[in-house]
């Protein structure tokens, strides 16, 4: 896993590096060939206007009646760089060899001139534009020519501060990728590094979230929420592995016990009968057991298999109260709906209804069964996020130094005797609580009652959750 890690985070700063080094060198050939190019046309400029000048300097002599083929005049007073300045007559022939020759200018670039009326050349060094004009009804060509200082020193110049600043670029974009990958992937690493922490010895660590980073949040949200089942599960084995051999064993030796001290000698009817009595009362005791166990598996391990829903959790309410009540006459609950909200969308949870009926159905009737069937509190309220129910009885309570054992399966408070029960009803709702990304909250006191709190999101902050995801 971190071989792969630092295998893409060298790939993360090669590739940053690759782009940083095409955008430095894009835009210092563009910078270069834009000066190359506004130097060359500025340079044209001035030699056009050069030529203007001795165009109107050679209007305004008398006379240029001078033999064709012939050179009529060169300037070199140097107004730019090396400047020569030409002004020849044009052959009726047209054919410039002999003057090309003479001032080492390739004829093509006059017969150009001649024919388009102006036309510019350069040989690297030096550049020339020529312009035809007439005087007293003949053909002239005006040609000024010069050296680009510019273009041969500056722009040597700019070439080299170009190339120092793209090899500084290239090394303070090496570094910098450096630093962005590394800068990257550290929170990745950083989780890596907790996840082999996690063992099924420490299930309770979880990974913490990473500031500013909403795709690596989420990420760490979906691994915590996998590690709270996992936990629920391996929570669930471990205590039915540690109570399902004495649970199942004691009715199983009463079944068989009863059954051999029966076939041991003939007895009559009536204690025949009475044998099976017991066996049945004992193997029904088993049944229940083992449903027990299988639904508190069920809870433990996949809280996704269920089908999920809206429930309104006051009607859920009402439907729990009037089946304890049918089931038993002396359950007596009050529902105090002070607590409600305006708004009755805040009551809906996502969830399971008949998982929650049972959950709710088993904290209820624990109330109404070990406060002596005195009169049970159930009350229900929400706010913006969730929503909650608070069951309050005046009951036996629960011993403090039991109060880390209530949600072993099984497990049954030692003032609890007089009462039938198998110890399953908590651990059942807790783990039900659980899948619906709830919260169960326990305070008891001996012989003043117990309060549990039942808290869910409700819909609407769920599905905003999800989409936020």
């Amino acid at each position: 896993m971190v071989n792969k890690v630092i295998t893409n985070q060298i790939k993360t700063m090669v590739l940053l590096m690759m782009v940083f080094t095409a955008i430095i060198l894009l835009f210092s050939g563009l910078v270069y060939f834009s000066i190359v190019n506004f130097s060359h046309q500025r340079f044209y400029e001035l030699l056009k206007i050069r030529t203007a000048t001795i165009i109107q300097i050679e209007k305004s002599k008398d006379d240029l009646d001078l033999p064709e083929n012939y050179i009529l005049n060169s300037f070199n007073d140097e107004e730019l760089p090396m400047e020569k300045d030409y002004v020849v007559a044009i052959p009726k022939d047209s054919n410039f060899k002999r003057i090309s020759q003479e001032v080492h200018i390739p004829d093509y670039f006059f017969k150009s001139i001649a024919k388009n009326g102006e036309a510019n050349y350069n040989d690297e060094e030096f550049y020339y534009i020529g312009q035809t004009f007439k005087h007293d009804d003949k053909d002239y060509i005006a040609i000024a020519s010069a050296k680009n200082h510019y273009v041969v020193y500056y722009l040597g110049f700019l070439k080299r501060t170009l190339i120092t600043c793209i090899v500084l670029s290239l090394f303070f974009s090496m570094i910098f990728s450096f630093y962005l990958s590394k800068t990257l992937f550290k929170p990745i690493l950083k989780i890596t590094g907790k996840v082999k922490e996690i063992s099924s010895e420490n299930l309770h660590l979880r990974l913490e979230s990473q500031p500013d980073n909403k795709e690596l949040n989420e990420l760490v949200d979906t691994f915590n929420d996998m590690l709270n089942r996992i936990e629920t599960s391996f929570e669930t084995q471990n205590h039915l592995i540690g109570n399902v051999s004495h649970e199942l064993r004691t009715p199983l030796t009463s079944i068989m016990g009863e059954a051999d001290v029966a076939l041991s000698i003939n007895r009559t009817t009536g204690e025949y009968k009475e044998t099976l009595e017991i066996i049945l009362d004992e193997a029904e005791k088993l049944d229940k057991k083992i449903n027990a166990l299988l639904m508190i598996a069920q809870t433990g391990f996949d809280g996704k298999i269920q089908k999920m829903d809206k429930v309104r959790m006051d009607q859920l309410l009402w439907d729990v109260i009037e089946t304890l009540r049918r089931i038993d006459s002396r359950n007596n609950i009050y529902l105090d709906i002070s607590m409600l909200p305006d708004n009755p969308k805040k009551l809906k949870v996502f969830g399971n209804e008949q998982l929650l009926h049972l959950a709710v159905a088993n904290i209820i009737n624990n109330g109404c069964k070990y406060s002596n069937f005195q009169q049970v509190k159930v009350s229900l309220g929400a706010t913006d996020a969730d929503v909650y129910i608070i069951v309050k009885d005046n009951g036996i309570g629960i011993p403090e130094e039991e109060m880390n054992k209530i949600y072993d399966p099984f497990f049954r408070a030692s003032n609890t005797k007089n009462y039938e029960g198998y110890g399953i009803g908590l651990p059942l709702a807790r783990n039900i609580v659980k899948m619906h990304n709830g919260e169960l909250i326990v305070s008891s006191h001996e012989n003043q009652g117990t309060t549990v709190q039942l808290r869910f999101p409700n819909f609407y902050s769920t599905q905003n959750e999800e989409k936020l995801i």
